[in-house]
């Protein structure tokens, strides 16, 4: 069993792309991005959260410059099992993700401040309730 040792980098891609955070190195002594770290895309777009294989994934924040924020699970750079989703228009879903889709059972809060529960899929949530707090 080899040993892996974390490194700290903060790395510019040729696209324009920065990664602050931690590495290890691959047994081929490819550097890829494992641990925690924030990558900024050069279209502004930011995720901090942990890496593993080089991809997001475990928990993190995604931030797009329209104000969208996804806070959550990630698989393979993907919104995958529980997380939150806000839109721009304050509207936010929280509930299950499936391979970046809205899957399973979850929650909308629409722009009046009222939550609809039911189970989501794609984008497609049919028969929702709507959730009185009393």
């Amino acid at each position: 069993m080899s040993e892996t040792t974390t490194l700290k980098i903060s790395y510019i891609f040729p696209n324009g792309d920065k990664y602050e955070g931690e590495c290890s190195r691959s047994s081929d002594g490819v550097v890829i991005r494992k641990g925690s770290g924030t990558q900024t895309s050069a279209s502004g777009i930011t995720y901090t959260g942990e890496w593993d294989n080089d991809k997001m994934n475990g928990r993190g924040t995604l931030t797009h410059p329209s104000g969208a924020i996804y806070s959550g699970l990630f698989r393979d750079n993907m919104y995958h099992d529980k997380g939150t989703y806000r839109f721009p228009d304050g509207t936010k879903y929280t509930g299950n993700f499936h391979n970046n889709r809205l899957e399973g059972e979850g929650e909308f809060t629409d722009s009046q401040g009222l939550v609809w529960t039911g189970m989501f899929h794609n984008k497609a949530a049919l028969g929702l309730k709507l959730k009185v707090n009393m």
